[in-house]
């Protein structure tokens, strides 16, 4: 089955969320044939670049360039095109001008499916805040009333909740276990970009490979690497085989 055409759409508050949670995804994705965009809110420039503050001489506009650099790069490797929103982290702070942007992002893209963050995480607020800007502009893109008379062809998508850090301390629920065995070094090789955050390279290989574990349990199929995610609305089926 040809995948042309098909979309995926990654709301992410910083760039090392999409590489840690969801990178297999957006590869496996792209390798397929999708065109998958990410939407990145911020640099994470204050909470999620402790390494690049440390450097001497480092100003917010050095750190921001460099975080910048290595989601763009990170990005690519995965095979996926980025959009960076700059809102700001620690904390996220977005705007209208960022809603609007976002409900357009939704239209231009009508994505298969969309990909963010878990509904709470307590110690990073950034997070939900991402994800519930994710529903809610998922939602007005199906509002004819916004932006009356524009053309689009939008049908509201799916939404998979990735992983956080702490999962029990956001209850969290691992419903789907993507294998991701066939693109596992291209996510570890996107770790090595960012090397403001290189303590959590050896973390992520061992929450891949624990949810290879539980994916191969629960398939009866070899699986070494693993992503988790949760479903944020039912699964229509006509058939439950």
């Amino acid at each position: 089955m040809s995948n042309a055409g098909k979309t995926g759409l990654v709301v992410t508050a910083h760039p090392g969320d999409f590489v840690w949670r969801a990178g297999g995804a957006i590869a496996l994705h792209a390798k397929k044939g999708y065109r998958i965009k990410i939407a990145c809110l911020s640099f994470g420039e204050r909470g999620e670049s402790q390494f690049a503050w440390k450097e001497a001489g480092a100003t917010m506009e050095k750190v921001k360039a460099g975080r910048r650099d290595e989601a763009q790069r990170a990005a690519e490797m995965l095979g996926a095109e980025i959009e960076f929103f700059d809102a700001g982290d620690y904390p996220l702070r977005l705007t209208d001008k960022h809603f609007d942007r976002m409900v357009d992002i939704y239209r231009e893209l009508n994505p298969s499916f969309v990909l963010t963050h878990a509904l709470e995480d307590p110690y990073n607020f950034d997070h939900p805040n991402a994800a519930h800007f994710a529903q809610e502009t998922r939602v007005v893109a199906q509002a004819m009333g916004h932006k009356p008379g524009a053309k689009y062809t939008y049908s509201a998508p799916p939404v998979f909740l990735f992983e956080p850090h702490q999962p029990e301390m956001c209850n969290f629920k691992p419903q789907v276990i993507l294998n991701i065995d066939e693109v596992w070094e291209i996510k570890r090789k996107t770790f090595e970009i960012l090397a403001a955050q290189k303590h959590l390279w050896a973390y992520y290989e061992r929450v891949a490979l624990q949810r290879g574990v539980q994916g191969g349990r629960n398939t009866g199929k070899p699986m070494t690497y693993g992503e988790a995610y949760q479903r944020l609305f039912p699964m229509a089926m006509e058939e439950l085989a």
